[in-house]
């Protein structure tokens, strides 16, 4: 199974995506494919299509779109959950203390990280960032 891993753009300004990078691997994810690319307007908006007509919509795709992402795709048994696991809540001021969202999240919009939720996102993420992955 395979699942899209995605640092937004201030974690990667700010130099900090080795450090979920890392993280990621001491947990024992096996990264299968590792990409910097500024996603512009138009990829952004399909990304998070799912999520369009909600109020923070906008915002959303300008912020994802404002600069370069770090996309993982990461392989292994469970690992939807488990990623989903090790990043934590949406919400980074509730998120549980040692996840990445917690440790890296300054709000809910830029809580440093996107992850794939299910099989179908993360096979529609994957293939928008990698080009079919």
């Amino acid at each position: 199974m395979k699942t899209l891993l995605m640092v937004k753009p201030d974690i990667v300004e700010n130099g900090l995506f080795g450090e979920i990078i890392a993280l990621v691997l001491r947990s024992r994810f096996k990264i299968t494919n590792l990409r910097m690319v500024h996603l512009d307007v138009g990829t952004v908006e399909r990304f998070y299509e799912v999520h369009r007509g909600q109020e923070f919509y906008p915002s959303l795709v300008e912020y994802v779109s404002s600069g370069p992402v770090v996309a993982m795709e990461i392989t292994g048994d469970n690992v939807i959950a488990a990623i989903r696991t090790l990043v934590g809540e949406t919400d980074p001021g509730v998120a549980r203390p040692g996840t990445i969202r917690h440790m890296f999240g300054i709000s809910i919009q830029r809580n440093a990280v996107h992850a794939s939720d299910s099989p179908e996102s993360a096979k529609k993420e994957l293939a928008i960032v990698f080009g079919g992955s």
